[in-house]
């Protein structure tokens, strides 16, 4: 695989670095909702959720973690979104696992989803079908 962000992370395509490690590499997204956008990426491929592997998500969730409020504070930010996209249905624009960290301002004008509540009997039913899922 060569993708976009394997690109970003050998150096054959120009970046904005925030942070690496031997694990993870983090820059800045070149179409930013807000100023701090970041994009915190495994080094090893995997698509999204669906393949990354359990140490490839654990070492890149610890690095959200640990960036998220030194972005927030960089930028002034009044608070930060955590989002993964996977696959084209959820905003996936490029198939290598990555977490966006968004600052947020009171008023940027970024909108959250809308939600609608469930039909008489239909959470129990989706409950239901996870737990399937999962063996639970």
């Amino acid at each position: 695989m060569n993708d976009v962000f394997e690109k970003i992370i050998k150096g054959e395509l120009p970046s904005e670095k925030v942070y690496e490690d031997e694990e993870t590499f983090a820059f800045l997204d070149i179409n930013p909702t807000n100023p701090g956008h970041t994009l915190v990426v495994p080094r090893h491929y995997s698509r999204n959720i669906h393949d990354i592997s359990e140490k490839d998500w654990i070492a890149m969730i610890k690095v959200v973690r640990a960036l998220a409020p030194a972005i927030q504070k960089a930028v002034g930010a009044d608070g930060v979104n955590i989002i993964m996209n996977n696959e084209s249905a959820a905003g996936q624009l490029v198939f290598h696992s990555h977490v966006h960290i968004v600052p947020r301002f009171n008023d940027d004008g970024f909108k959250h989803w809308k939600g609608a509540p469930y039909k008489e009997g239909e959470m129990a039913e989706v409950g239901e079908k996870i737990r399937k899922q999962v063996g639970r």
